[in-house]
This record gives structure tokens, sequence and C-alpha cells, in this order.
């Protein structure tokens, strides 16, 4: 053991619930952590990991006050220090703040959509306090209090650090997968079970020093083995014989390297994803008292259930170890880093990765279905063209979910999507087209494309996705080239952002709108907008729409098509609508007939995208 942790370290440690570690406390950082760095995938499994352990006690028939007999959840350790009148975090900031951004959800969501016949439930103590009208955050950070105040009071706000952009997509992140949406049975019972059953153990340090030692030796390279590691072991000590291990565990260390240069965690996601796609059976039904199976082990332990589970995992002989490290374990992981990279750039053939990576659909439904259908004789067209149908497939499924108001939270479709990957499961090419284009078929069908998609705060991540897959799709069409990760992008020095055709001037251009309210809702309409670079918007974004009409034509083909220059001398493109069928056509003036004329041609183009044949 590391000097540095000496019993002489004066702490104290208690079990506390989430009620008594942030109601009315206030907590710093201090100058060795790090700012906040979770992304989607670990607010995924933090949801996940709450939202499932709740949903095993709740019940509709249940009062509220039942809740106080649901089982506690312990979140694990934090540590803290107390000096000098401060109190810090030493340990445990990044899941207080993503649980901090959680209650600020499920506060705003309260508030906006009560459930009839329950009492808002008072949460902003766990939030912040109020002092002479100034409200402090109890994650008492000063460069994030403009950024946590934005998402309090559901204002505008622009990321000026790292922490303000992660912690602002965060949020998103958590509005997009959570399985509490408006009107969602059980909001008030899982509120106060959040607060009051959901536990910690706290370690309090006396001393800013021997807080500074358990930070260092926390961050010291350990000797704990990780489920990697653990799996490593098992599975080499069944492959018998000494020459071919040590050859084994050469090929093992080299590609969990090259997983780990993707990121920390990447070889735990990679076997959680490989063993959902191939040897996963079974999933937790969604029913109170019901366990845990292959799906949620696998998420949590799969070192573990590999070993409980040698059939399932194709084991049981010395060879078959052999070949599940040397075969399939390389041919995996490999195909694993390829849809990787395809999620990080958009990829020739593989364009639908990126595409439902950009989209946000949680990495560990979209892994385990890419890989689901791949086989291990497939050459690279036949593995190539099945990552990029499931993701074609998995891209219709959000879309239709989303433009219906159909949640896409995580619990919610977790079923659907684990059948999905079990049919998908060693398909051909010829058989998963067909598995696929019926259930896009059928999906479609069921749902239709609505004709009233308008922009509203929780819409507008999807509103910015619709209209760069329409625009990107139009110009490659038209031989233009797909530039669709251009304009979802936000790290460009000029980026593209939301344009509204008429600008924010009731008082100039409202004239035949009957308030200033109808004026809004028609201007955000899904027709009434498109893509602009964050300058053009700044330079043109207030003047009339006559005015901006000639600025559109040097812009996009989407913005391109209202200018009726657009389709003088442009062969590729008029071919390209005429033969579609799409209504495009020029508007010298823009209003009512106008937005709706758009927004039937923009739902043509998301028909002529999401069209549920043609998957060969």
């Amino acid at each position: 053991a590391s000097p540095r942790m000496s019993p002489a370290l004066d702490a104290t440690s208690s079990v506390k619930s989430l009620r008594d570690i942030l109601e009315n406390k206030k907590y710093g950082i201090d100058f060795f952590q790090r700012g906040y760095m979770w992304e989607r995938r670990q607010i995924e499994q933090l949801l996940h990991d709450l939202e499932s352990k709740f949903s095993i006690s709740y019940s509709e028939e249940h009062e509220v006050d039942e809740v106080d007999r649901y089982p506690k959840y312990y979140m694990g350790t934090i540590i803290t220090s107390s000096s000098g009148g401060r109190r810090l975090i030493v340990d445990g900031q990044q899941r207080l703040t993503s649980i901090t951004l959680l209650l600020i959800y499920l506060n705003n969501l309260q508030k906006s959509h009560p459930l009839e016949g329950y009492s808002t439930v008072q949460m902003d103590p766990l939030i912040f306090s109020e002092k002479f009208n100034k409200r402090s955050y109890n994650l008492d950070i000063r460069d994030r209090m403009a950024c946590m105040d934005s998402l309090y009071k559901g204002t505008s706000f622009t990321a000026k650090t790292e922490s303000d952009h992660n912690i602002t997509r965060a949020y998103r992140d958590i509005e997009d997968l959570s399985a509490f949406q408006p009107g969602t049975d059980g909001l008030v019972h899982f509120i106060w079970w959040l607060m009051e059953k959901v536990s910690f153990v706290e370690i309090n340090m006396a001393t800013d020093d021997d807080a500074y030692a358990v930070f260092e030796t926390m961050n010291d390279r350990g000797l704990s083995l990780t489920p990697t590691e653990m799996l490593k072991g098992y599975l080499l000590a069944k492959t018998g014989q000494d020459v071919e291990k040590d050859e084994l565990a050469e090929l093992w260390k080299g590609r969990i390297a090259e997983l780990r240069k993707r990121g920390k965690d990447e070889d735990s996601e990679f076997f959680k994803a490989w063993l959902r796609a191939k040897c996963a059976i079974t999933i937790r039904p969604g029913k109170k008292d019901a366990e845990n199976e292959d799906f949620e082990n696998i998420g949590t332990v799969f070192h573990n259930w590999v070993r409980e589970n040698e059939e399932k995992a194709g084991l049981g002989t010395t060879q078959q170890y052999r070949e599940f490290i040397k075969s399939k374990f390389d041919y995996y992981s490999n195909l694993y880093l390829q849809i990787r990279r395809a999620a990080g750039v958009l990829t020739p053939g593989l364009e639908h990765v990126y595409y439902i990576e950009s989209l946000g659909v949680p990495a560990s439904f979209y892994y385990p279905a890419l890989m689901a259908p791949v086989m291990m004789d497939d050459d690279e067209a036949a593995r190539t063209k099945k990552i990029d149908m499931a993701a074609r497939f998995l891209e219709t499924f959000y879309i239709y979910r989303k433009v219906n108001r159909r949640t896409t939270a995580y619990s919610s479709i977790r079923h659907a999507i684990f059948a999905d990957i079990k049919e998908m499961r060693d398909k051909s090419v010829e058989d998963l087209a067909a598995l696929l284009e019926g259930k896009a078929g059928a999906l479609v069908g069921e749902a239709g494309w609505p004709d009233d998609i308008r922009m509203r705060p929780n819409t507008k991540k999807m509103v910015r996705y619709l209209l760069g897959r329409i625009t990107s799709h139009i110009e490659d069409r038209s031989n233009m080239g797909n530039r669709f990760a251009e304009y979802v992008r936000k790290t460009s020095k000029n980026p593209y952002s939301i344009e509204h055709v008429l600008a924010s001037k009731f008082e100039r251009d409202g004239g035949e709108f009957a308030d200033e309210e109808e004026f809004e809702e028609w201007r955000n309409s899904l027709g009434a907008l498109i893509l602009m670079p964050v300058d053009f918007n700044r330079s043109y974004g207030a003047l009339p729409y006559d005015q901006k009409l000639g600025h559109y034509y040097s812009q996009n083909l989407l913005a391109r098509s209202l200018n009726a220059k657009c389709y003088q001398n442009n062969p590729s493109f008029t071919a390209y609508a005429d033969g579609a069928g799409l209504p495009f056509t020029p508007h010298p003036v823009f209003g009512k007939e106008e937005i709706r004329d758009r927004q039937k041609l923009y739902a043509a183009i998301c028909s002529e995208i999401w069209d549920p044949g043609g998957f060969l």
C-alpha cells in the first residue's frame, strides 16, 4: 500500500441518501480536479442503472408513500474534505454533477407537465439555495454557474468552456434518453426514490492535504484487475498448451491496447457489444421484482457471465477456448473497431453508422445491432452491407418514433431493440434485407410521416438532424457530394445552425398572422427552416425575406431551392427533382402558403430518405 494512505489520515465515513448529500450543502472542487468529462455512454449507463433498479419495485398501483418501503440503491463512494470553511469534492464530482443535471431535468419536467393528482415535489434545495435574491448552486463551481442557471431556467446559453459544452450536452442526453418524459407514470415516485433511497458512502477527510493524498493514491496505477483482465486470465487458463498460450496472450494484449487507444473503457464496451450481439438470449422482463438476465449481466459483469454461461458463449472444450481468442476475439474486435471508426468519420458504404451516432442512438444498442448479422466468413462487401443495413434500420426506427412523438427512452425500447438484435443475428445479406424491409415497412405504415413538425426547445436537436439529412441527401442525389458531416459538426470555426427563413420580426413580417404566437408557430415549422453557417445568420438572419433570398442562392442546395436561379442551368438537380417527383418550386415571397408547400416538400424528401424498401 502507498505510504500516503497511512492510518494517520483523519477521516470519517457514513452512509448518506442523495438528499443528505446535496440538500442545503455547498461543494467546490480543488485545483487538481479535472472539469466535467462524462460522455453520452456514461449518462446512458447512469440512467439505465437508476431507472431499471427503480422499475423492479415500482407498480402503478402504489401510492407515493409506499416508495418508503422500496430497497435502497447504493451508488458507491464519494470522498470530500472539510477544511478552512470549505467543503470540497475529492472524488465523485462526475457522478454528483450528472445526478444534479438529472434533478434539474426532473424538476423542470414536473413543473412543465404536472401529473394530475400529484403535488410537485420540492427539489430545489438539492439543486441550489437562494439568499438576498441571489442563487448559488449546491455544486458551487463558479465557472459553471451561468451554464447551470440556463438549464434550470430553460434559457439560451452560449457555452464557453469544455465543461460548459459537456454539461449542456449531458443535459440534452438526459432529455433524450430518460424513461421519464411528459406524462410518464411514476415520475413523482421516481423523484422520491432518487432523493431518499439512492445512497452513497461519504468519506470526509479532515484536511486538504489528506484529501490530495487520497486523490493521488486513487489515481495511481493500482493492482486491481479490470473485468477484461479477469476474462483474459480465465480464458487463457482453459487453453492448455503453454506455447500457444503465449501467442494468444500477445494477440490479446495488442488488440486490447488498440481498443484502449480509442478510449479508456473501450475494451469493456467491446466485450459488452460482442456478447450481446452474438451470445445473449434473455433480457430482464419489464415487471416488478424481475431479475437481471443475459443482456443486463453482460452490461455489468461480462467476465462473470462468460464463466457462468459457457454454452451460450460457445465454450466448453480446450479448442473452443483457443478459437474464442484466436479467431472470434480477433475478428469481432476488428469489426468493432471498424464500426467505431465509421461512427466518427463519414465513410462511403457505412454512412448510416455516422448518421445514427449523430442522431444519438445509444451505443449500447447500435454496436450489438450492427455486429449481430456479421459472420466470420462474410467477405468485405457483405460485412459492409450488413453493417450499413442494420444502421439504416435503426435510424428509421428512431426517426419515426421521434417525429411521431413516441419515446426513444432507453428503458422503453430496450426489449424491442434486443428482439431485433436476436432476429438479425447471423443472417445472410438477402435474408437480412428481407427482414429489415418488413420491419421498416410495418413501422412506416403504422406511423406515417407527419407534416406538422415544428422546432421547439425539446425538438431542436432532432430538427437540426433532419435538416442536415435533407440537405445532404438532395445534394448527394444531385451529384454534389455528401456534406452531412459538415452540416452537423459543431467544432468548426463557422458551424452550421438553424436559420429561420422568417426573421423574428412580427411587427414587420406578421401581416397575415392573427397574433405573435401564431407567427412564432409558423416560423418554427420545419418547412420554414434551413441550415446556414453561423456567420451568415449573424449577417443576414434579421433581414426581410426578399433581401435574404439573393444571399440564399450562394448557400447549400436546400436554401438555394428557394431562389428561381436554382432551377436554371442546373441539370443534375432538376433531373433528380423531376425523376423523384419532388415538389420543388421557387418562392419569391414567403408566407403561410409557401410554408405549407415547403412542409410538403420536406415530408416528401424524408419519405424518400427513409423509404422502407430497397435495403439491398
